[in-house]
């Protein structure tokens, strides 16, 4: 360095050394098989040595939901998280009702029995909807909620998204996006469904009192 640089006191750079403005990113949070980053492995997965074992980790949970979903088709969905799945909830629903099948929350993991799991909902509008019986515990890596309703309404042409946390230690979140809308009503038959009851109906009686 020069005698003016050393007077402003200017750090030497040598060449050996990378240039501040780049970071070096870690293996460990670079894309694994499926899209999925390796950091966001099952419990116990980010500890696995070396690049081919992380790399057998991550394709033996691809494997495990693709076949726990294929085992149960059309009633489960993936999560935001690799490590749970959920039952598949109605695109539209009525407030309060009982659902058409009781919602469930699948652990690809160990999970130990007992661990409680809540499910919140909330949109843009309706941060935290009103619930009942939204907890349940779980047993063989599953926890099965008793007769779950949606009190509070979504709000017009929105659905709720779903907040699933499982209290292991420390919890763990999952979320199911725009999982189901919710109003006062619920979805109705549309017009022409109806209009064809009513003429089945008016057929039906009329063959009936034939036979008469």
């Amino acid at each position: 360095s020069t005698k003016f640089d050393h007077m402003l006191n200017l750090p030497s750079f040598n060449s050996d050394h990378p240039a501040p403005g780049r970071r070096y990113t870690p293996p460990s949070t670079t894309l694994g098989s499926g899209g999925k980053m390796a950091e966001a492995l099952p419990l116990g997965a980010q500890e696995a040595g070396g690049g081919g074992a992380l790399m057998g980790k991550l394709r033996m949970a691809d494997r495990s939901m693709m076949e726990v979903i294929s085992d149960h088709p059309g009633e489960l969905v993936k999560t935001d998280s690799p490590n749970f799945l959920c039952s598949v909830l109605p695109t539209h629903w009525r407030c309060n009702k009982t659902l058409p099948i009781a919602f469930k929350v699948v652990a690809l993991g160990d999970i130990p029995d007992g661990t409680l799991v809540t499910v919140m909902a909330g949109n843009d509008e309706n941060y935290s909807a009103e619930l009942r019986n939204a907890t349940a515990a779980i047993k063989n890596q599953v926890a099965r909620f008793n007769d779950l309703r949606f009190v509070g309404r979504s709000g017009r042409g929105k659905s709720f998204t779903l907040t699933i946390t499982v209290f292991t230690s420390p919890p763990q979140v999952a979320t199911y996006q725009r999982a189901i809308k919710i109003t006062v009503d619920g979805p109705r038959e549309p017009r022409r469904e109806w209009i064809l009851i009513f003429l089945y109906s008016i057929i039906k009686t009329i063959i009936q009192r034939s036979f008469l």
